[in-house]
């Protein structure tokens, strides 16, 4: 990770006052109190992987609180925010919601009005898209402010997972690193969905668990062998009862995951990362058997070839976020 912003050659008078400009002015308008602004110590390191912006926050206790206005002010609604504790607990309150943190835990804070106390600790911050957490787990009031705690096996193979991400992501070549941000976004999608599941009344029991099905498609996406049973034994029911649910909602499994993979393969034949990458190593990445396979599904839904629709998308290559920028955080820590 590249070094953004540290304390350590401030005067302790002054160590404070820097922090807050430096988290007001250049990140996210929000307001901040510690109890011994002395003794305030604070560390910023930032990175880019695969289009996710990623943070990790060291810093002495501190309240942080982001108001309506704040929220309006900074604009990005489209956004949520995942935040792994590392070390020291933090509680975060949005709304009527209040999730209380512990080293390897995961929340999810969305736009809206938060306040957040830590304890001396330190944490990653991802940047993500809200819309992709909520094309599975619905809108992001569900889930936002909802402890996911270590205890779960998912919630610690992400934290895991994007500690190495981290660790390791000045290494990898950028059509790499952006399939390894996505899948540590599904493996966050699928750690709420089993936290969700926890929760719910049997009345709502089935559309948890076509979440939580959707939630593991997403993350077997490039398995070529993936099929119905295994995500039915993957999800803990029947394959019969898990066909009901989908039938109930107007979906056939195997359509579904069909489509989710041609849905793939589409965003990385317009990703200038896989540009060089070839039809048929795309297509065995996105969890077709056969190059011969996935061109006849391919061109029955868009009406073009692979090659066409590569082709047809390069004027409208959208640019490339810039490496390094931090993610912008709304009253987060």
């Amino acid at each position: 990770m590249q070094p953004f912003f540290s304390t350590d050659d401030v005067h302790p008078k002054a160590a404070f006052r820097r922090w807050r400009e430096m988290v007001c002015e250049r990140l996210v308008p929000v307001a901040l109190q510690t109890d011994d602004a002395g003794h305030f110590r604070g560390k910023l390191e930032v990175t880019d992987i695969g289009g996710v912006p990623i943070s990790h926050f060291a810093h002495t206790s501190l309240r942080t609180e982001a108001t309506a206005d704040m929220v309006r002010r900074n604009g990005r609604h489209s956004r949520v925010y995942a935040i792994l504790r590392l070390s020291g607990n933090a509680s975060y309150q949005q709304g009527d919601q209040e999730a209380k943190t512990r080293p390897g835990d995961l929340v999810v804070l969305n736009a809206r009005p938060a306040v957040c106390m830590t304890e001396p600790s330190s944490s990653l911050v991802l940047d993500l898209p809200r819309e992709r957490l909520e094309t599975v787990l619905g809108p992001s009031r569900l889930f936002s402010a909802v402890t996911v705690g270590a205890d779960l096996a998912s919630a610690t193979l992400a934290s895991t997972y994007f500690r190495d991400l981290v660790r390791l992501g000045d290494r990898l070549a950028p059509d790499a690193a952006a399939r390894m941000a996505s899948i540590g976004i599904d493996l966050i999608v699928a750690s709420l969905a089993e936290r969700l599941a926890q929760d719910v009344p049997r009345s709502t029991h089935g559309t948890v668990t076509v979440q939580r099905a959707m939630a593991y498609i997403e993350a077997n996406l490039s398995d070529q062998t993936f099929d119905p049973p295994q995500l039915a034994a993957a999800v803990g029911v029947s394959l019969r009862r898990l066909q009901e649910l989908f039938h109930e909602r107007g979906r056939h499994i195997s359509d579904y995951i069909w489509e989710r993979r041609l849905e793939l393969a589409a965003k990385r034949l317009t990703d200038p990362a896989c540009a060089h990458l070839p039809i048929g190593m795309l297509a065995y990445g996105s969890g077709f058997a056969s190059q011969a396979h996935f061109a006849r599904r391919f061109k029955e839904r868009h009406g073009l070839t692979p090659t066409e629709f590569r082709l047809a998308s390069r004027q409208n290559t959208p640019d490339a976020r810039p490496r390094g920028r931090p993610a912008r955080i709304p009253g987060l820590d």
